[in-house]
């Protein structure tokens, strides 16, 4: 493995900080604050980078990408996190939604979502989690019961992103009586499907959740009696626990954590001239382990690229970056005292010591909890080593 990306990246990197530069306002902090202006920044972003052929860079040119590698991908991914992320909520279907249809998705919906997401047109939420199912998905209870040749959904989903503001959702139902057979001993994940669902069909109802992360985040969705057509299944009927492991783990490493991080540590000793010597060694500490989790998402991007199992290795490189998330946002906390919990662009490096600190406290929960991760990549060991053979 070579993790030099050579002399194309590093011009696709000045580009992007160039553009970086000349569209975005001084001290901004995202898409999802209480100024409208930011979301709406974010958008037009999104259309930019599009029309340049940088929304989707690595996506075959037939699905309206660049036809470019997964690393000139990990550039944009790089620079986008580490600038707050311009692109806003598009993220989801750029870096899972789109990916998923490509690889589950019937013609049609190829060609009905690919584009449109391509263009920076389109705003998808995840209808994963419920009250009762987070990390132990496989225990959902939203239930999809035939309705001449489409489908009636009837559930509750819970901590669903950008719901909101969402055009699309892909929502995960369960068909059949799946929990009935798990009771017995069956598999849990037996009827799970996977379903593209309009956020404006009738039945749904989305109940914003107030949180600390801001407006947009966190929402409940009710679909109640929500009728869909047979063409709304993503892959087949009873196989979505298939599309869902594809999801999460494209999502697990399609946000460079490391890339913000990284940069906060650099602007922090840029704005103070020094780090204090008390924290001289936590900076430097932070900065290796850093570098770890950078190289084990490239190392995760390797597999997939060469179309290996990559479900292991994207949980053990979200235990480094959040991990990272939390240590640094600890550090900045600790060096800038009580003035890092200001907000705006007149607090400590533009206010982005308290923003990264509101959101690194679920850094470790978002995507599947620390424990789960750790979990899974338990599992793959033992599987690999036979020391769960006898078991």
């Amino acid at each position: 493995m070579d993790f030099d990306f050579g002399d194309s990246a590093t011009r696709l990197r000045t580009r992007l900080r160039t553009l970086i530069a000349e569209e975005l306002p001084d001290g901004f902090l995202g898409a999802f604050t209480d100024d409208p202006a930011d979301l709406a920044t974010t958008q037009r972003f999104c259309r930019l980078l599009a029309e340049d052929g940088l929304l989707t860079l690595s996506w075959p040119t037939e699905y309206g990408g660049a036809g470019g590698d997964v690393w000139a991908q990990t550039v944009v991914r790089e620079e986008m996190w580490a600038h707050h992320e311009p692109r806003g909520a598009q993220y989801m279907g750029l870096n899972w939604v789109g990916p998923a249809i490509m690889a589950f998705g019937s013609d049609a919906q190829k060609q009905q979502h690919l584009p449109a997401i391509a263009r920076g047109e389109v705003i998808w939420c995840q209808g994963f989690s419920e009250p009762g199912a987070g990390s132990d998905l496989a225990a959902l209870t939203t239930r999809a019961v035939p309705d001449g040749d489409g489908w009636r959904i009837r559930g509750q989903k819970i901590w669903t992103s950008y719901a909101s503001m969402a055009q699309w959702c892909v929502l995960a139902a369960r068909v059949g009586d799946g929990t009935r057979h798990a009771r017995s001993g069956g598999s849990r994940h037996e009827g799970v499907t996977m379903f593209l669902v309009p956020m404006d069909a009738p039945g749904i109802e989305v109940v914003p959740i107030a949180s600390m992360l801001g407006p947009h985040h966190l929402n409940e969705v009710f679909f109640d009696d929500v009728r869909v057509d047979g063409d709304a299944v993503l892959g087949e009927v009873g196989d979505g626990w298939a599309v869902i492991r594809r999801a999460l783990a494209h999502e697990r490493v399609g946000i460079a954590r490391y890339a913000r991080c990284e940069r906060l540590l650099s602007a922090l000793r840029q704005d103070l001239g020094d780090i204090p010597a008390a924290f001289a060694a936590r900076w430097a500490r932070a900065l290796i382990h850093l570098r770890v989790a950078r190289l084990l998402a490239y190392r995760c991007l390797f597999a997939q690229d060469a179309g290996e199992d990559f479900d292991a290795l994207a949980s053990a490189a979200r235990i480094a970056v959040t991990t990272c998330d939390q240590e640094v946002a600890d550090l900045l906390a600790d060096v800038l005292a009580e003035t890092s919990l200001e907000a705006g662009g007149a607090a400590p490096i533009d206010g982005a010591a308290e923003d990264h600190w509101r959101y690194a406290q679920a850094a470790t929960v978002a995507s599947g909890t620390i424990e789960v991760q750790r979990m899974i990549v338990a599992k793959d060991v033992l599987a690999h080593t036979g020391a769960g053979s006898s078991r």
